[in-house]
């Protein structure tokens, strides 16, 4: 697959996945909104890890420079 995520969009995306899982794994956030945001996190965290965001591709999205 072809890379469409730049730096900034990685570095905010890893900087979303700490926060959720803090609040998650810090007992902030329970229940049904903490496995979401728990969920998001790995999302986050995988889409920033290949650089590649599934939901940019229909649209031919990119934030590569």
């Amino acid at each position: 697959m072809k890379q469409n995520m730049g730096t900034i969009d990685r570095v905010i995306r890893v900087i979303l996945a700490a926060v959720f899982a803090y609040l998650y794994f810090g007992g902030i956030v329970t229940g049904a909104l903490g496995i979401i945001l728990l969920v998001l996190a790995v999302v986050f965290l995988v889409t920033s890890l290949v650089a590649v965001c599934p939901l940019y591709m229909p649209f031919k999205f990119s934030t590569k420079k």
